[in-house]
């Protein structure tokens, strides 16, 4: 009887249950080991005793342009938690409202041009100099001065104002980047622009869970990979992942038990592998010295319960303020609001590092005042109750040179692997980089044992215009 190989997957966040999941139907036995109790890594939710329901830490988007998160939601079941919008809401100065949608017959990458065009709090110079950068942005592939300057360098060479910079690019950027403009590499921010918002109709268009992130990935996943036989292990902490006295990988937990497999995938915060593995084995890869210097980011989450409704809306992008985005859970997804639960309405602040200094008094009062300049029926409502978030290392910062610091899925290691947004995937540290790590991991992990490997995922069609323009594949998976 043949015996099929062991993987071993440490770390039960989206990038490892995506590795398991594109192992699923291969022959290899598949075992998934978390520290903790719950599934989902950052993307997970807490018991709030009001409401009686989970709720999200921090609200997490997908969009369009996510082919291996799409991929990995439809295969796990997890794409009827998810709702796909297609129109963003923008408010700018003075609280005027812009929706921006594709334009019905406009090919990409002009789908968008009508609603740039109706961004009335930005000058009609700074409307045109911002189309015709994003044009000279999306044709700058593969400069060397895309890993060495920071966005803001680039915006003041292409004759950006302030304003402009504020009101259109930070919005979009930071919040896709988790990092402020002068911060972050033109690469990472081109490719934002590029694949979220130019390179299809579809790819900017919006997916926000309907349930609980623990709904989603710590039990319709775990119930998908049940069904393939996969195990999984619950606050199963790792002491140490060390090779045996055959040079077979083996996991050994604190009171010095251990388990001998074929191979393992490490995914887990970059932070920590390096912890996980003996010297040795780290100097075998010096990629975990250079991504081990990766920066932390953090993401804030200000939830906010209000007794009554200020807004139908779901989701909603302030342009120009210390809030970034609203999001609105009671809207339509929860049923029933009850006097005890109030209105759920989340506010996310990206890059919040200058939140660090302040009292969370001080974050609510800027948040409350934020609300109020755009939605002055807030001043009616009475606040229940609130809570911030503050997740210190959320992601890691697209900053110049961080691109060069992000290790392979495959390592040096004939038995070790990688996965994690941190690794390279192309991708910034999002949900599709998680996917896309999970998925390149498994591939090379198949390769290794010399079992054919899934077909790969499609990206997104590019139509004639923007092959023309962009080119038909700019980033690699």
């Amino acid at each position: 009887m043949v015996q099929w190989p062991r993987v071993a997957i440490v770390g039960g966040g989206i990038a490892g249950l995506a590795a398991a999941v594109r192992l699923c139907g291969q022959p290899v036995h598949v075992e998934v080991f978390e520290a903790r109790r719950r599934l989902g890594g950052r993307a997970g939710s807490y018991w709030d005793a009001p409401s009686q329901q989970w709720v999200d830490h921090c609200q997490h988007v997908a969009m369009g342009c996510c082919t291996h998160y799409l991929d990995f939601a439809h295969r796990t079941g997890i794409a009827a938690g998810l709702r796909r919008d297609g129109t963003l809401h923008f408010f700018g100065p003075r609280s005027s409202r812009v929706d921006v949608h594709a334009a019905p017959l406009w090919p990409a990458p002009l789908h968008l041009a009508p609603s740039l065009g109706r961004l009335r709090y930005l000058s009609r110079r700074e409307r045109y100099r911002i189309a015709t950068a994003l044009l000279q942005l999306a044709r700058q592939a593969g400069h060397a001065a895309d890993e060495t300057n920071s966005m803001r360098a680039w915006l003041v060479r292409h004759r950006q104002s302030p304003r402009a910079m504020d009101l259109f690019w930070a919005p979009v950027l930071v919040s896709a980047l988790s990092e402020t403009l002068d911060r972050m590499a033109v690469a990472a921010a081109r490719q934002v622009f590029v694949e979220g918002f130019l390179a299809h109709r579809s790819a900017y268009e919006v997916l926000l869970p309907v349930v609980s992130l623990a709904e989603l990935y710590d039990q319709l996943v775990p119930e998908h990979l049940s069904g393939y036989q996969v195990r999984l292990h619950r606050g199963a902490r790792i002491r140490r992942v060390a090779a045996d006295a055959h040079g077979r990988p083996q996991l050994v937990w604190g009171d010095g038990l251990s388990q001998v497999f074929d191979r393992v995938v490490l995914a887990v915060p970059w932070r920590q592998t390096r912890e996980l593995l003996e010297e040795s084995t780290v100097q075998l890869v010096p990629e975990l010295v250079a991504a081990s210097r990766l920066e932390p980011v953090p993401i804030s989450a200000v939830h906010l319960w209000f007794d009554r409704p200020f807004t139908p809306l779901r989701h909603a992008v302030l342009v120009g303020r210390q809030s970034q985005w609203l999001f609105h859970r009671t809207a339509t997804d929860e049923g029933d609001v009850t006097a005890a639960a109030g209105h759920h309405y989340q506010v996310v602040i990206s890059a919040s590092r200058d939140l660090a200094a302040r009292g969370a008094a001080d974050v609510l009062a800027i948040v409350l005042a934020d609300l109020r300049a755009v939605w002055p029926a807030v001043a009616d409502a009475r606040l229940i109750r609130w809570r911030l978030i503050t997740q210190r290392e959320a992601v890691f910062s697209m900053s110049p040179g961080a691109a060069s610091a992000r290790p392979d899925q495959a390592t040096a290691v004939p038995w070790l692997y990688l996965a994690g947004d941190w690794t390279r995937t192309g991708w910034p540290a999002t949900m599709e980089g998680a996917v896309r790590s999970g998925y390149g991991a498994a591939h090379r992990v198949l390769t290794s044992l010399g079992l054919p490997t899934p077909p790969p995922v499609r990206e997104l069609p590019r139509g004639c215009l923007v092959r023309w323009w962009i080119g038909q594949q700019t980033f690699a998976p």
